[in-house]
């Protein structure tokens, strides 16, 4: 590290702070990249030849990694105390409700899957739950944290061998004392001797951490949520090895919805290799629980994958193989499906009646899904997302302008998730340059560029280097230079 820190490039630094033995495992690329505000491809830039020169993200950098003043090339306001053996982190200025919620967190390490992987979580959670006790066993309690002492105490009692298990699995260890004490220790135990005590209760447990990060998705984006997702998987498959057989299934069918959310958040960060492999575990832990339904939404999203790549022929044949097959799915979802099939055929040049037809064909499903239960599988598609879904069909079936009209008529920060909002915002630009808009085109994906950043979407980005592909005729007008210097910055 002092080898890193002489060479006054920040680059190495994160370099050999990702790889240094103490962690036993690397640090992945993408976790440390979203603990700094970039992409795992500029980080890796930064890692390789590129400088980091900005003194603002010199400083913001310096905050995460919590590195000493006096080890510094630069000057820079004093650092953050560390907390409990983990970092503070220094988010950047914002005035929005969720970025302050954000700003003050720490940094938790956790083991996934055998490697070390530090975990954002609120500095407030940290101090009001008990979690300094369980990260400090050798510290005092402390009167500033507000730490009930009776809380305190019960922490301390529990065994070593219980707080090793928690930590050990990756889980998102903060939320347990929302448990009570009694079933923390239980969920404790069940991890360090799944058949003896892994039951029904350490199962819904699961569930509901799952359930808690897809809540935080949109907002907080996959750079936070990865982690704490493949925590509980590496816990559930670990688990899922020694016990019972009745128990056995209800843990598998947890882990097959958490590996589908998985699969989905490596798309998002821009990983399609992880992204199938674990859209493919969530397909073999459905087929073992014999969850056709989940089998069938898997194939949906990987539908939705091809479109990434702009595969436009096996987005088509999935389409179809999620509405024609043995799924038994909810209306919503077949209604989604129907609407990937509309794409594929204005991508393959299919005839705008053709299209319109099966656009037809979804307003009648979702009409139809108006008194369906909200809260199966797929609720969340509405006739706004297919608004959004609409408009991208026009685009690729030649007709721009009538998808650019429809993003200005309907799409609005109020209607979407940040992450969500900034995407619709890129392929909203590639609407606008396709129908000849270059200025227009460049300022709505500036626009789009904060947001993929704050939610580390590499997806967005991705369509925003199409966009900029289709700008290229204009790339001397001032808002399209602006828009390609932003990019790669």
């Amino acid at each position: 590290m002092r080898r890193a820190l002489a060479s006054c490039d920040m680059g190495k630094v994160m370099q050999a702070f990702r790889t240094h033995p103490s962690h036993r495992a690397d640090i992945p690329q993408e976790v440390a990249a979203g603990w700094v505000g970039v992409t795992q491809s500029r980080l890796s830039k930064l890692e390789g030849d590129a400088q980091l020169n900005d003194l603002t993200k010199l400083m913001r950098w310096a905050h995460v990694l919590g590195i000493p003043a006096d080890l510094l090339w630069f000057r820079m306001p004093s650092a953050p105390p560390l907390t409990n053996g983990a970092n503070a982190v220094a988010q950047p200025d914002d005035s929005s409700p969720s970025a302050s919620q954000r700003r003050n967190a720490v940094l938790l390490p956790v083991v996934v899957d055998g490697r070390q992987v530090l975990v954002p979580l609120e500095a407030a959670t940290v101090a009001g739950s008990g979690l300094g006790k369980l990260l400090d066993e050798q510290s005092a309690t402390s009167d500033a944290s507000g730490e009930d002492s009776a809380t305190a105490a019960a922490w301390t009692a529990m065994s070593p061998l219980s707080r090793r298990s928690l930590l050990a699995r990756g889980l998102a260890v903060a939320a347990l004392p929302a448990l009570g004490l009694e079933q923390t220790q239980h969920v404790a135990l069940a991890l360090a001797d799944a058949r003896r005590y892994l039951d029904g209760s350490v199962v819904d447990y699961f569930r509901r951490q799952l359930d808690a990060c897809k809540a935080d998705d949109g907002e907080l984006g996959p750079a936070r949520t990865l982690p704490m997702v493949l925590g509980v998987l590496g816990a559930i498959e670990q688990s899922a090895r020694d016990v019972k057989p009745e128990v056995r299934r209800q843990l598998v069918a947890v882990g097959a919805s958490g590996a589908e959310f998985a699969g989905w958040l490596y798309r998002d960060v821009g990983n399609p290799e992880q992204a199938t492999y674990w859209r493919d575990r969530a397909i073999e832990w459905a087929q073992e629980t014999g969850d056709l339904t989940m089998q069938g939404y898997v194939l949906l999203k990987k539908a939705q994958a091809a479109y990434d790549e702009r595969d436009a022929l096996r987005m088509l044949t999935l389409s179809q193989a999620v509405q024609t097959g043995p799924w038994q799915l909810p209306i919503r979802i077949r209604a989604e499906a129907a609407q990937q099939e509309a794409r594929g055929h204005a991508m393959l040049g299919e005839s705008n009646v053709m299209v319109e037809r099966k656009l037809e064909q979804v307003q009648q499903l979702l009409h139809d899904a108006a008194d369906a239960d909200t809260q199966a599988l797929g609720a969340h598609y509405n006739s706004t997302l297919l608004t959004m879904q609409t408009a991208i069909c026009h685009t690729e079936a030649g007709q721009p302008h009538r998808a650019a009209e429809l993003y200005q008529q309907w799409l609005s920060a109020n209607r979407f998730s940040p992450r969500d909002y900034g995407y619709f915002l890129s392929l909203m630009a590639s609407s606008l340059a396709l129908a000849g808009e270059p200025d227009e085109a460049a300022r709505t994906g500036l626009a789009s560029i904060p947001l993929a950043r704050e939610t580390n979407s590499g997806r967005t980005m991705q369509e925003l280097a199409k966009v900029l592909t289709t700008l290229t005729p204009w790339r001397t007008r001032a808002a399209v230079r602006e828009l390609q210097e932003a990019t790669s910055s």
